[in-house]
């Protein structure tokens, strides 16, 4: 069994949803990432996306674009992104760790070793944003030939079957979007159609559903699970804390100015998110 479908079950039995955020690795530094991430895991994340840096992020809002800039300027690479992932691995055997990374990425390291890398790594899912289920054939047998889950997004207001190619060819969870446009906390999120985009999914046998894009608050979180998603991710909101505390001018590296700050700062917003999967009728979600 997937560690994804391991913690979504041992979630369900405790009648939580999943509370996933994403973190941009080498912002501003391998370093400080790895401390950054550890941070959110332990006040109890359950699942990471992690982004891997790249100079053209067109998903992206200008949060996250800031992140891949302050990773890139300070002399991030593939390579280094692979190493972080290493040692989150060995720090948390059983954590699902995802990746969020453009297409060009893999082209240009090639997709076989693309993939077999970043498994070997310790990584179990990849979505890449930039490419459309249509366009998913070559990626998806590269990946599930490597041992990586293929994910892709069912974009807001999407067909049947589009959803029906979303859910033939994800696996590990569907990132649903609550809305059109580029990542971002100011832009908030909308469950509507929510239901009914993950009842379609399930008609189709597709994975559990995770709902992103303009999740910042915790009644975002729960309004997300009420509505039928497994979880939720959240990216901007977490970007936006870390470069409250990040003193950068491009093209310079950054620098952490209070890590000890930055973590309390990530440790509160994260419990009060995750106590916002608490399911109706289930227990309550220790902060």
């Amino acid at each position: 069994m997937s560690r994804y479908q391991t913690a979504f079950d041992r979630l369900e039995a405790k009648r939580e949803g999943a509370f996933v955020p994403f973190i941009m690795l080498s912002d501003p530094t391998p370093e400080d990432a790895l401390e950054i991430i550890s941070t959110v895991v332990d006040a109890g994340a359950d699942a990471v996306e992690l982004g891997v840096p790249f100079s053209d992020p067109v998903a992206d809002g200008p949060a996250i674009q800031g992140a891949h800039v302050r990773a890139l300027d300070g002399g991030s690479t593939v390579d280094k992104a692979l190493n972080q992932v290493r040692v989150l691995r060995e720090r948390y055997p059983e954590l699902p760790i995802g990746m969020l990374i453009y297409a060009n990425v893999a082209y240009v390291r090639g997709l076989e070793r693309f993939y077999r890398e970043f498994h070997e790594a310790g990584a179990d899912s990849i979505l890449l944003p930039d490419v459309p289920v249509r366009e998913s054939a070559p990626f998806s047998e590269a990946a599930v030939a490597q041992g990586i889950d293929p994910i892709y997004i069912a974009p807001a207001r999407a067909s049947r079957e589009t959803l029906e190619g979303v859910a033939a060819n994800s696996r590990g969870y569907i990132y649903a979007i609550s809305r059109d446009g580029v990542t971002g906390a100011d832009n908030e999120a909308t469950v509507e159609g929510l239901r009914e985009v993950v009842d379609n999914v399930r008609s189709f046998g597709g994975a559990p559903v995770l709902l992103g894009f303009g999740i910042s608050k915790p009644q975002h979180v729960a309004d997300a699970i009420a509505a039928g998603a497994t979880g939720a991710i959240t990216g901007s909101a977490i970007t936006n804390i870390i470069a409250k505390y990040v003193e950068h001018e491009h093209p310079n590296p950054g620098r952490v100015t209070d890590m000890d700050a930055l973590k309390a700062e990530l440790t509160e917003y994260v419990r009060a998110m995750k106590v916002a999967t608490a399911k109706s009728g289930g227990g309550t979600v220790k902060s």
